[in-house]
This record gives C-alpha cells, sequence and structure tokens, in this order.
C-alpha cells in the first residue's frame, strides 16, 4: 500500500518506542534497518516512521525532551475504548482521559471519542472514533 503521509518521529530508544507502537496501539513493523535504527510502522490505512538520530538527519533545531512540542497525530481506530482500556492496564502516560466530544466540520456535526496518550519521547497520540 501507497501511504499519502508518512510521519517520521525521531525517539531516544527504538525499543521502547516499538514495545509502545507495536505491543500498545497495535501497530506492526512494515519493515526496518536495525543498522539504522529505523522502523517503518504501519495499522490499517496508517503509516509511521520511527528512527533513532544516529547519522543523517533533518532537524530543524535542538531535539530535546518532550519530543513533537505543538503536534499531535490524531489516528483514527475501530475500537477507542478497547485501546484507551489497554492504555490504562498498561499505565501508559494519559494526555487527555477518554472523552466524547462534538465536533463542527463543514455541513455537519460529529461526534468522536477520542483519548490522548503520550509516546515515550512525549509526542501526543491522539486516537479517536467517530460515533455513529
Amino acid at each position: 500500500m501507497a501511504y499519502s503521509l508518512t510521519p517520521e518521529l525521531y525517539v531516544s530508544n527504538l525499543e521502547a518506542s516499538l514495545d509502545f507502537y507495536c505491543g500498545l496501539l497495535g501497530f506492526e513493523v512494515d519493515y526496518a534497518r536495525p543498522e539504522d535504527r529505523f522502523a517503518c510502522l504501519k495499522r490499517g490505512s496508517v503509516s509511521l516512521m520511527l528512527e533513532e538520530p544516529i547519522g543523517r538527519t533533518w532537524l530543524a533545531g535542538p531535539l530535546e525532551h518532550p519530543f513533537g512540542r505543538g503536534v499531535n497525530l490524531q489516528i483514527m481506530v475501530e475500537d477507542v475504548r478497547a485501546l484507551y482500556a489497554a492504555c490504562q492496564a498498561a499505565e501508559a502516560n494519559l494526555f487527555l482521559v477518554l472523552e466524547t466530544k462534538a465536533y463542527q466540520r463543514r455541513d455537519d456535526t460529529v461526534l468522536q471519542t477520542q483519548f490522548v496518550v503520550q509516546d515515550p519521547d512525549g509526542y501526543l497520540i491522539r486516537l479517536a472514533q467517530i460515533e455513529p
């Protein structure tokens, strides 16, 4: 599958990030380059790259924890409540507890159930589901 957008996140520990994204959030490794400390992950129609900045990097400024300040990545899922329960059980760093919120779009309003969890490097991951 060709993805239209694949964010690449710099991480401080690839194994910890793989545990978080694959072990907890249900991603799988699409391909990896262990010698480059790099992995490309997929989950349904979502693609995400993880890389430890050990060689060539594209950084606009110093990489200081928490990484990804000013960005939250929304990922639409089929069972947000199950993922929320898994994050609670794993004592993941919940940034926003599970909520259902109305959002106005162009000509309609949707109800979205969502929560935000921080990955090991502080990136905000918003997992969401549109309610019927």
